[in-house]
């Protein structure tokens, strides 16, 4: 309905506060090392930042000649509702909004090739969304490479779904698939599972359009999973 939108968010809340509310509900990492797929991830570390993107109707940008980014195909949302608390995950609730995407998108697991992950470095939070991604994608032919933003900056909270749109978006102007920094050792639940992570970069030398998902998985069980590809030059 809008012509032009402005998304994303903006983290800068009182370090003392945010670092006694983390260690209370035994979030945050006391090794100090940000860790997302370790064996040794211990918590996770917060970060300050802001992240925000350009939002327009595919056919007006083609129209006016803007610089496209990227093109959202599918967006799943959803709420676990009455969980086990606020900071346990549902891996049932993931799965459900990983589902919606796809099918927003029309598109299958299998036409993504890289998935930027909400892992925050925390072992039960990793786990769970490592196995729900799993369930979604098996049946993949190739492992699926994936990574974590908060590797290399921490944890932006509120502002960590929309940084890690950037990431992905940079990746898709440079060729690339990044890397995932500090995973020397990987977590077991890994094992079995379609998933693989990157652990240095790659060329992205899929077809066009180079497809990707990022995940947000929130407090209380918010949960959010976004579908985007590369523009192409027709519509």
């Amino acid at each position: 309905r809008a012509d032009l939108m402005v998304a994303g968010a903006v983290n800068r809340a009182d370090d003392l506060f945010i670092h006694q509310g983390f260690t209370a509900l035994g979030a945050l990492s006391p090794t100090g090392r940000s860790r997302p797929f370790h064996a040794e991830a211990d918590g996770l570390i917060p970060a300050e930042g802001a992240a925000l993107v350009a939002l327009r109707r595919l056919e007006d940008a083609h129209r006016d000649g803007d610089r496209i980014l990227g093109v959202i195909r599918g967006i799943g949302l959803c709420n676990d509702g009455r969980g086990r608390g606020l900071l346990v995950p549902s891996q049932e609730g993931q799965v459900r909004a990983l589902r919606a995407a796809y099918a927003a998108a029309e598109l299958s697991p299998s036409d993504v090739s890289l998935v930027e992950c909400h892992a925050t470095g925390t072992g039960v939070g990793d786990a769970v969304e490592i196995r729900a991604l799993a369930e979604v994608c098996a049946g993949r032919s190739e492992p699926l490479p994936i990574g974590s933003l908060k590797a290399n900056l921490g944890h932006l909270i509120t502002g960590a779904g929309a940084a890690g749109l950037l990431k992905v978006l940079g990746a898709f102007r440079a060729g690339v698939r990044p890397p995932t920094p500090s995973v020397d050792s990987m977590t077991p639940v890994l094992d079995g599972t379609p998933l693989r992570v990157l652990r240095a970069a790659e060329p992205w030398n899929d077809p066009s359009p180079r497809r990707a998902a990022i995940s947000a998985f929130g407090f209380g069980g918010n949960n959010a999973h976004l579908i985007v590809e590369e523009s192409s030059a027709k519509l």
